[in-house]
């Protein structure tokens, strides 16, 4: 029976970190050039197109106001059309990326404010060109807190993951639940909780111990 359980969890982490890996992928792909694109627009010296910022900015915020359950009910034929079904670890990414992305877009957009901004007037009056104040100046000097950013969003994609399994997506949450919560087995409910608590810490240790060197 034991040998059952530890094979079970062992799948059900491997789904659980293919899902957040995957999503906080896209995250990244989606919710940089966001943030990008909503500090440059802000700025007068750079675009200034203000208007445009904005607009982003409140679809961004109109997303992150959902509920993660409800979001995932709402996708459901957004899921079905993409994934080709709306159960298991694939169809899970989907919800759980269109999540991530405003969600790191926002983390992100904070770590390039805090760029110097005299090193944006630098790069400007010795010639460079909007495009090389955004490779040469923001994302670098802003990497440590993007990797940060990163880092907070794949820990709250973790508990996500572990909630998308009400509506069988797979991975840890799907085994507490049908195998903990349904069946009463206080000994898969409780190697669960002790997964996540693991694998929360090491991504978090993991990002902490990037963000500094990187600093």
């Amino acid at each position: 029976m034991s040998h059952l359980i530890a094979e079970l969890v062992f799948r059900a982490t491997l789904e659980t970190l293919e899902m957040v890996f995957a999503s906080g992928a896209i995250a990244v792909l989606g919710g940089l050039p966001l943030a990008v694109l909503m500090l440059v627009t802000s700025r007068r010296d750079l675009f200034d197109m203000v208007w445009l910022s904005r607009l982003l900015g409140t679809v961004i915020d109109a997303l992150r106001a959902v509920p993660f359950i409800i979001l995932l009910v709402l996708l459901i034929p957004v899921t079905r059309l993409i994934a080709g079904t709306a159960l298991g670890t694939a169809a899970a990414i989907v919800p759980l990326s269109i999540a991530a992305i405003p969600y790191y877009a926002r983390i992100a957009e904070v770590s390039l404010k805090e760029v110097d901004a005299g090193l944006v007037d630098a790069v400007r009056a010795m010639g460079g060109t909007r495009w090389m104040v955004i490779r040469y100046a923001l994302i670098p000097e802003a990497l440590p807190g993007l990797i940060a950013g990163l880092t907070v969003t794949l820990v709250t994609l973790v508990g996500a993951s572990a909630m998308a399994g009400a509506i069988g997506a797979g991975g840890l949450g799907d085994l507490a639940i049908r195998y903990g919560y349904q069946r009463f087995n206080t000994t898969v409910m409780l190697s669960v909780v002790a997964v996540l608590v693991v694998v929360v810490m090491s991504i978090q240790a993991a990002g902490n111990m990037v963000a500094r060197r990187l600093r």
